[in-house]
């Protein structure tokens, strides 16, 4: 599932970035590195860089746990996909999204039909090791993390699967999985 990255000039980088005429859209399971990996790769393509989670909390005026504690995690679903909806009316950068956005239907269509979306896939024992370092993640709430991340895995594999670039995320440097990132879109595209 590693990748290794050739180097790309800062030349055939912004050949590629010129091409990409939709968001770059980042899914896959809670520690996969959607965020930190989206923030690399919208910098190398001089593009915006959102996270849907913080647009999310921002609209509501509360956390993402908070609006699963208060109303559920259907409603969340239902905002989340209203929120994505507008991040992608409005920007043509690169979009993390939560880790179950694309298990939706409705938000997997919107995805695929408006941007190019990208399954960071990583190891059950990397996202756990990943997500201990963070106490907020409401789905990890009351369980073993290495059971809910590995049953996550198994139920979300088919929908992460119809992304049509799928890259690993394993340990290394953010760079490297941000270059292979930019090479698997010029290989799509």
């Amino acid at each position: 599932m590693t990748q290794q990255a050739e180097t790309l000039s800062d030349a055939e980088i912004a050949r590629i970035a010129r091409r990409i005429d939709r968001p770059v859209v980042l899914v896959g399971l809670m520690g996969a590195g959607k965020s930190t990996v989206g923030r690399k790769l919208a910098t190398l393509l001089g593009k915006d860089f959102t996270d849907a989670d913080d647009a999310i909390e921002q609209a509501a005026q509360m956390s993402v746990a908070e609006i699963f504690d208060r109303f559920g995690e259907g409603y969340f679903r239902d905002g989340e996909r209203r929120v994505i909806a507008r991040l992608m009316e409005e920007n043509r950068g690169v979009i993390a999204t939560g880790g179950g956005a694309f298990v939706s239907d409705e938000t997997r269509k919107l995805i695929l039909d408006r941007g190019i979306a990208v399954w960071i896939d990583c190891k059950v024992e990397t996202l756990v090791e990943r997500t201990a370092r963070r106490n907020s993640r409401p789905l990890l709430q009351g369980g073993d993390p290495h059971e809910i991340l590995s049953r996550l895995s198994r139920e979300r594999e088919p929908f992460y699967a119809q992304a049509p670039i799928r890259i690993g995320g394993e340990d290394g440097p953010h760079l490297d999985t941000a270059m292979a990132i930019i090479e698997a879109i010029d290989r799509w595209r």
